[in-house]
C-alpha cells in the first residue's frame, strides 16, 4: 500500500506546505526512545538498513550540508540578471544608431515601446508555462531568445530589423525570464526564507543593470555598437545558457530532496504531479476573489510611480530644476545601488514580520517621497532622496509575490505573478505618458509626481485590506497511481 498523500496547511502564512509526517522512531515503531542514546533508524531508512545515532535523522544529516535550492537560486538569480541587464541596454546604442542610419529618435523609442510592451504582456503566458512546464525549460527557451536576438542586432540594417531583434526577440526572452518565471522557482524550492530568496532573485535583476549596461557601453565605445550587441548575445548563449541546464532543476523531486525548510516526508515524482495538478488555481479562479484584484491594483501604483514615472520623467525633472546631469546621474546610481539593497532586506522583513504589513508600509513611504520629491533644495537632499526611494523601489516585489504563494498556493505562481506583473507594466505605461501630458500643459512635473504621491498612499490602505489566507485548498488525488 502506497504511504498517504500529505496534506496542504490550512495555516494562512504557510498556504501549500506540507504538514509534517512522524517518523518510526517518534511513534515508537522500532528501538527505544533516542533519548536514551540508542539508534534510531529513521522510516525512510528503514529498509536501507542506515543506523543514525542519539537520534540524528536524515534531513538533520543533511542540513549540516548546502541545500540545492541555494544552488539553484543562484543560477536562477544569475540568469535573471542577465537577461534585465541585456534587455536594458537598447538606449546605450540609441545615438550610434542615430547618427550610422539616420533614423529619429521616434522611430527608435518605438522598438523600446514595442519592447515594454512585449515585455509585460509575455509574462502571463510564460509563468502558465514555466507552472505547466517546469521553469527550467522556459528560463532555457528565454535565454535562447534574448541571446539570439542580441546576436542577430549585430546586424542590423534596416528598421525593421531594429524592431524585430530588439523590440520582439530580446524583449520575449527577456519577458519569459521575468518576475513570474523567477517567483516558480523561489516558491517550489523554499519553504522557509521564501521572502529572502524573492528578494535575491529580484535584487540581481537590479545588479544585472548596474553591471551589463557599463559592459555594453565600454564594449561599444571600444570595439563599436555591433561588435557590443554580438559579444553581450554570445556570452548568454556560451555561458548563461549552460550554467541554467547543469544547476537549474523544475522543483526539490528532481534532486530527491524536499524544498528547503519543508517537515515531513519527501515526495515521490507521481506524488509531486498529484500535488502540482491540485493545487494549481487558474486565472479564471483567481478573478473570483478580491485578494486578486487588490494584488494587482497595488501592482499597479507600483509600476505607475517607479517605472512609468521616475525612471522615465526623473532626469529631466532634474534637469529642469537646475541640478547637473552629473548629480542627476549619481541620484540614479545611488538609487540602483539601494534597489539591490532594499529588495533582499525586504525579503528578509517579510520572512520574519509578515508580508502585508511590510507592503503597506513600503507603498506609504513611496507616497511620501514622491511628494518630497517636489521639495528637495540642493545635492545632498536630491542624493538623499534618491536613497530613500531606492530601498523600496523593488522591495514591493518580495511580498507581493509571497502573499499570492501564500493566498493562492505556490503551483499557481507563475500564472498569476505574470497577470501581475502585467499590470505593474500598465501603470509604468500609463504613468510615463501622463507625466509627459502633464508637463506639456503645465510646463511642470508637480501636478504628475504629487498624483503619483498620493496613489502610493492609496495602495497602502489598499495592501491592508487584503486577507492573508489560503483561499482555494483542495485535496489531493488519491494515491492510487502511485501504489500502482
Amino acid at each position: 500500500m502506497a504511504p498517504p498523500y500529505p496534506q496542504r496547511s490550512e495555516h494562512p502564512g504557510e498556504a501549500g506546505a506540507l504538514l509534517d509526517t512522524p517518523t518510526r522512531c517518534q511513534t515508537g515503531l522500532r528501538g527505544p526512545s533516542p533519548r536514551s542514546g540508542a539508534t534510531c533508524r529513521s522510516a525512510q531508512n528503514l529498509s536501507a538498513g542506515v543506523d543514525y545515532p542519539n537520534g540524528m535523522t536524515p534531513s538533520l544529516v543533511s542540513s549540516r550540508r548546502l541545500h540545492p535550492a541555494w544552488i539553484v537560486l543562484a543560477a536562477v538569480t544569475l540568469c535573471m540578471a542577465a537577461s534585465t541587464g541585456l534587455r536594458s541596454v537598447f538606449g546605450v546604442y540609441i545615438k550610434p544608431l542615430e547618427a550610422e542610419f539616420g533614423w529619429t529618435r521616434g522611430a527608435l523609442s518605438g522598438a523600446a515601446a514595442i519592447s515594454l510592451l512585449l515585455l509585460g504582456a509575455t509574462g502571463p503566458f510564460a509563468g502558465r508555462l514555466a507552472d505547466r512546464w517546469g521553469p527550467r525549460r522556459v528560463i532555457v527557451l528565454a535565454l535562447i531568445l534574448l541571446g539570439g536576438g542580441s546576436i542577430g542586432a549585430a546586424s542590423i540594417h534596416a528598421l525593421w530589423h531594429v524592431y524585430l531583434t530588439t523590440g520582439v526577440l530580446m524583449a520575449i526572452g527577456a519577458g519569459g525570464l521575468g518576475l513570474a518565471t523567477g517567483s516558480v522557482i523561489a516558491t517550489r524550492w523554499f519553504e522557509a526564507r521564501r521572502g529572502l530568496a524573492i528578494g535575491l532573485a529580484a535584487g540581481g535583476m537590479s545588479a544585472g543593470q548596474l553591471v551589463v549596461i557599463p559592459l555594453a557601453t565600454a564594449l561599444m565605445l571600444w570595439f563599436g555598437w555591433r561588435a557590443s550587441f554580438f559579444w553581450l548575445g554570445l556570452g548568454v548563449l556560451g555561458l548563461v545558457v549552460p550554467l541554467a541546464v547543469w544547476l537549474i532543476r523544475n522543483d526539490p523531486v528532481a534532486r530527491g530532496v524536499s524544498p528547503y525548510g519543508a517537515t515531513g516526508p519527501t515526495l515521490t515524482t507521481a506524488q509531486a504531479a498529484d500535488a502540482r495538478a491540485a493545487g494549481r488555481v487558474g486565472i479564471v479562479e483567481a478573478a473570483q476573489f478580491p485578494q486578486f484584484w487588490l494584488l494587482m491594483s497595488t501592482f499597479f501604483v507600483c509600476g505607475y510611480t517607479s517605472n512609468g514615472m521616475v525612471l522615465t520623467h526623473f532626469m529631466p525633472h532634474a534637469l529642469e530644476h537646475s541640478f547637473t546631469e552629473f548629480q542627476a546621474s549619481t541620484a540614479l546610481g545611488i538609487m540602483g545601488a539601494m534597489n539591490v539593497l532594499g529588495t533582499i532586506g525586504s525579503g528578509w522583513i517579510c520572512d520574519r514580520f509578515g508580508r502585508r504589513g511590510p507592503l503597506a508600509t513600503y507603498y506609504f513611504l513611496r507616497g511620501v517621497s514622491l511628494i518630497f520629491l517636489l521639495y528637495v533644495w540642493n545635492a545632498p537632499s536630491l542624493h538623499l532622496w534618491a536613497a530613500i526611494f531606492g530601498l523600496n523601489y523593488i522591495s514591493t516585489v518580495p511580498p507581493t509575490t509571497t502573499l499570492t504563494a501564500a493566498i493562492f498556493g505556490r503551483y499557481s505562481v507563475g500564472e498569476l505573478s505574470g497577470w501581475i506583473f502585467f499590470s505593474h507594466q500598465v501603470g509604468a505605461a500609463l504613468g510615463a505618458a501622463i507625466a509627459g501630458w502633464v508637463f506639456e500643459a503645465y510646463g511642470s512635473y508637480a501636478p504628475a509626481f504629487m498624483s503619483a504621491g498620493l496613489l502610493g498612499i492609496l495602495a497602502a490602505g489598499l495592501t491592508l485590506l487584503i486577507r492573508e489566507e489560503p483561499v482555494i485548498t483542495r485535496p489531493l488525488a488519491p494515491a492510487s497511481a502511485a501504489a500502482a
